[in-house]
């Protein structure tokens, strides 16, 4: 018994300090639906908590099609644009399809703040970012 309770304590003690040896973990979030949009939100930010802190993940989020209506700089929610700072805050990077900007007649300064708008469109930025690594989620 007092063996078991000594390996106990040393895993403890260990497995934090082989977690802060690993590199952060690459992942992309992709959301495209504007019902999911702080849905997803919430789920990064969860990701971040649960890993340990933002120093712990790299993630993009890759927003396109109707989803840019919750990103509507005068439609959005408090929840939203609150989520999205934060996340930003936190070094979560915030982009949004270029081809979805040009096709629903938006520019930037239209999104609530901190995306950046990626010309390549969306889902060519998440094959991309894939192709490096990145774990896909699309919650």
């Amino acid at each position: 018994m007092h063996a078991r309770a000594t390996l106990a304590l040393l895993s403890a003690l260990i497995a934090p300090a082989a977690l802060a040896e690993q590199p952060p973990l690459d992942v992309v979030y992709h959301v495209s639906e504007t019902a999911k949009v702080a849905f997803v939100l919430n789920n990064i930010q969860n990701h971040i908590d649960g890993a340990g802190g933002p120093e712990r993940l790299n993630v993009v989020l890759v927003a396109h099609g109707p989803a840019i209506r919750a990103l509507d700089q005068i439609e959005t929610t408090d929840r939203i644009r609150d989520a999205t700072e934060r996340l930003r805050a936190q070094g979560v990077a915030l982009e949004i399809c270029g081809n979805t900007v040009k096709g629903y007649g938006y520019a930037l300064e239209d999104l609530v703040p901190g995306f950046s708008i990626v010309e390549q469109g969306g889902v060519t930025r998440i094959a991309e970012l894939q192709s490096r690594g990145y774990v896909y989620l699309r919650p």
